[in-house]
């Protein structure tokens, strides 16, 4: 047998550790916005409600409503954590608490807004760093995000509209996703007079 056509057993093994890990980790879909108030959430809550009536285990780890009413009325019937209290220059700030909801470990976690900066004293700085451990853990997230979040799109943002975006994501992000889906207003089944 011909050893430079003989596949290399240190690279095989490799492909199947990798495999192996990417069958155990949790599975990832971003509810993915051009702009804020499109409806990431509303749909994501939608979607969390539809894995409920197929029978998945779904945990709500933090949803940010917005003082929406239809929003905050999709939070009904989903399990949902009580959030992480940390005190901040005399002022208490609420994250989601990822201990406790590593310790509940459902099938699936919702998570919204993923390039929010946690407080400190969370675990991690950012809350793509949260569901990272999620995933880890082989939690499956539903998350959302809006395109200027990704560093690549940071600068093209500032430029177009002068508003420099702080909280961003890696681009690598988008790699770790099994499902990505395109949220507008046209995707909503909200009255028109919601949307304004």
């Amino acid at each position: 047998m011909n050893d430079e056509r003989r596949p290399d057993p240190d690279a095989l093994l490799a492909a199947i550790q990798r495999q192996e890990a990417r069958a155990e980790r949790g599975r990832l879909k971003i509810f993915f916005g051009m702009a804020a108030g499109v409806g990431k959430t509303y749909t994501m809550l939608q979607a969390g409600h539809e894995a409920v009536a197929e029978g998945r285990d779904v945990v709500v780890g933090i949803v940010e409503t917005h003082g929406r009413a239809e929003t905050r009325t999709l939070l009904d019937g989903l399990e949902r954590l009580p959030r992480l209290r940390l005190e901040y220059r005399g002022a208490i700030l609420e994250e989601m608490d990822l201990d406790a909801l590593l310790a509940r470990r459902p099938q699936l976690a919702l998570v919204d807004e993923l390039a929010h900066t946690n407080a400190p004293g969370a675990r991690h700085a950012k809350r793509f760093q949260d569901v990272l451990e999620l995933l880890e853990a082989g939690i499956d997230v539903y998350t959302t995000v809006n395109v200027q979040h990704f560093e690549s799109r940071a600068d093209a943002v500032r430029q177009i509209t002068g508003v420099t975006v702080y909280e961003t994501v890696p681009d690598s992000i988008l790699d770790l996703a099994d499902a990505i889906e395109p949220v507008s207003y046209t995707h909503l089944t909200l009255p028109t007079s919601d949307l304004v």
